[in-house]
């Protein structure tokens, strides 16, 4: 059996936007490192951005992660938006109704702008 692989690389910028790039798969063997990546250190940053664009699979255990996201940076406030997101994990974030409930963009930098617009 092989096991899926999920590279992350992350920065923040300068208005204080953690940006997540993931690339690969996202299932019960990677969602850990897909939770931990959305925290910089003690605690999870108020505004995040996640590119999906290298993201080739995504299952339940993606789904959990975003949700435990979304509810923690809505308690403090802040919030979640997904960027770059390929139609395959798309059309899995419309089958439980998250992309109802986090702001889905074509691009990264719609995202930003979005972010800098309000």
């Amino acid at each position: 059996m092989r096991q899926a692989h999920l590279a992350v690389t992350q920065h923040t910028t300068t208005d204080g936007v953690h940006v997540l790039a993931l690339a690969g798969e996202i299932d019960h063997t990677t969602a850990g490192t897909f939770r931990q990546a959305l925290t910089t250190g003690d605690a999870s940053p108020r505004h995040t951005v996640i590119d999906f664009r290298d993201v080739t699979f995504m299952d339940s255990s993606g789904i959990n992660v975003l949700v435990a996201a979304h509810n923690i940076t809505r308690t403090d406030g802040g919030w979640l938006r997904l960027a770059h997101t390929p139609a395959r994990v798309l059309d899995i974030l419309h089958i439980v109704g998250l992309d109802a409930v986090i702001p889905v963009y074509p691009t990264l930098n719609g995202a930003l702008t979005a972010h800098n617009a309000a």
